[in-house]
């Protein structure tokens, strides 16, 4: 009975280490579906940008520079969601997707404040269906970014709670990288006139 002890309790740390291991696999697909979520609206609001730089241009032609500041942010964050989306766990990938987020958060800034200097823009219906989508799709970002970032932050501290943090580091459960926004700008909501 006394060999049968330690024989035991080595089952028994196994199965624990079994268990936490799928707990950290569990967790991590769990982030890594909460970010497919973000790709899918990012991909939305890329897809609308250049609808809406379309039908600006017949009342914004001498705008060029903004307008093709506006496609050319709009193609960079494309490229670094695409970099994300491979692997959402990536601090680098993260951190150039917010960087990348941030400009074309700039960038549409400066073109909705230029558009209100054309009425007859503001006034056009196509523009006005294009900017309440592109606000409604901004809205749904947010959401998914929370609920990201709350599935990052689950992952992270179970992977660095004790005993599971010995499970992370022999597996290499590296740590995500939450999807956070730089300036202060980009935190304010954005401001889109019909009027």
């Amino acid at each position: 009975m006394g060999a049968l002890i330690p024989l035991i309790v080595i089952v028994v740390i196994i199965l624990y280490g079994v268990m936490q291991y799928n707990r950290l696999v569990a967790l991590r697909e769990r982030f890594k579906n909460a970010f497919s979520q973000i790709d899918v609206q990012l991909k939305r609001r890329y897809d609308l940008i250049p609808n809406l730089v379309e039908a600006a241009k017949g009342y914004m032609s001498h705008e060029k520079d903004t307008l093709e500041a506006v496609i050319n942010a709009r193609n960079q964050a494309q490229q670094a969601g695409q970099a994300a989306a491979r692997n959402p766990g990536d601090p680098d990938a993260m951190h150039d997707l917010s960087g990348a987020e941030q400009a074309l958060g700039g960038a549409l800034t400066r073109f909705f404040a230029l558009s209100e200097a054309y009425p007859d823009l503001k006034a056009n219906q196509n523009m006005m269906q294009l900017q309440e989508e592109l606000a409604s799709t901004e809205n749904r970002i947010a959401f998914a970014r929370q609920a990201f970032n709350d599935s990052v932050m689950t992952y992270n501290t179970a992977r660095q709670t004790v005993p599971t943090n010995i499970v992370a580091n022999a597996f290499r459960f590296e740590e995500a990288e939450l999807f956070e926004i730089d300036s202060e700008e980009e935190r304010e909501v954005p401001r889109i006139s019909f009027g």
